[in-house]
């Protein structure tokens, strides 16, 4: 893997295990608790390198993973978080040369797994319907693949506008009211494709598996939830950690069918 250079992101990790993002820029200065620590003495060097600051601090130097660049990014609206990102992916088949329509873009974190997971022969739109998220999700997105990739295309304006036209192979909503959609997928949706929404609460999963059932064209309607537990592992005391990822949201999946 080639050395950081200039406009690489760089994952800075201290001895105590805290994180710390940055973009790397010649000139720059990264200001922590431990001192100062210039983006020079990080371009240039290969990916796990120990760096020190002006107090003495350690940082170990790595590329972040994408986990790690969306729990770490700024962002306005609320992430879908990396262990809801891989089921999301894997439960809704989302794979090299898919054509997936995304609504809403919030600040990106999901359009960032959807772009990586389609591949370069794939295509993601991506709609949403308020102009700060849009506006924010963006610049979001450029930071993280340098500028926006020919294989995605952002939107603002409603979902539920935009299937007929695209007939995509995969929806995937992360939207407070996706059962407000189901009539729209309904129609629009090619037989075949799979329906992905996300949602926080038991009556939105509720009131989305009931609008997709009574759509009498979806089959396979299934929901369910991720929790993410670690556990501490030092010599002979072995147990789960304290705290967990618990609950943070519902994934929902479907497949659209031809009624009989």
């Amino acid at each position: 893997m080639a050395d950081f250079g200039k406009g690489d992101h760089c994952l800075l990790t201290d001895g105590k295990g805290r994180t710390y993002l940055l973009t790397l820029e010649p000139g720059s200065v990264f200001h922590f608790h431990n001192g100062m620590l210039p983006h020079d003495d990080v371009i240039g060097r290969p990916d796990g390198s120990m760096v020190v600051s002006s107090l003495g601090g350690k940082l170990v130097a790595v590329r972040p993973r994408l986990a790690d660049y969306i729990v770490n990014m700024r962002r306005e609206a609320q992430i879908v978080y990396p262990k809801d990102l891989g089921p999301i992916l894997i439960w809704g088949d989302i794979a090299p040369g898919n054509t997936v329509l995304e609504a809403g873009t919030g600040s990106g974190a999901l359009t960032m797994a959807l772009v990586r997971a389609v591949g370069p022969e794939g295509r993601v739109i991506s709609v949403e319907r308020r102009d700060d998220h849009a506006t924010h999700a963006r610049h979001a997105l450029e930071q993280f693949f340098g500028g926006i990739p020919p294989t995605l295309e952002l939107r603002v304006g409603e979902v539920a506008e935009q299937i007929a036209e695209l007939a995509p192979d995969r929806l995937v909503l992360d939207l407070p009211e996706p059962f407000g959609v189901v009539d729209a997928a309904a129609a629009g949706l090619p037989a075949g494709a799979l329906w992905v929404s996300y949602v926080p609460t038991i009556p939105q999963v509720q009131q989305t598996t009931e609008a997709l059932r009574g759509a009498g064209c979806f089959a396979e309607i299934t929901s369910f939830e991720v929790l993410h537990r670690e556990w501490n592992i030092d010599g002979r005391s072995v147990r789960p950690d304290h705290r967990m990822v618990g609950h943070t949201g519902f994934i929902s999946i479907a497949r659209k069918i031809n009624p009989a």
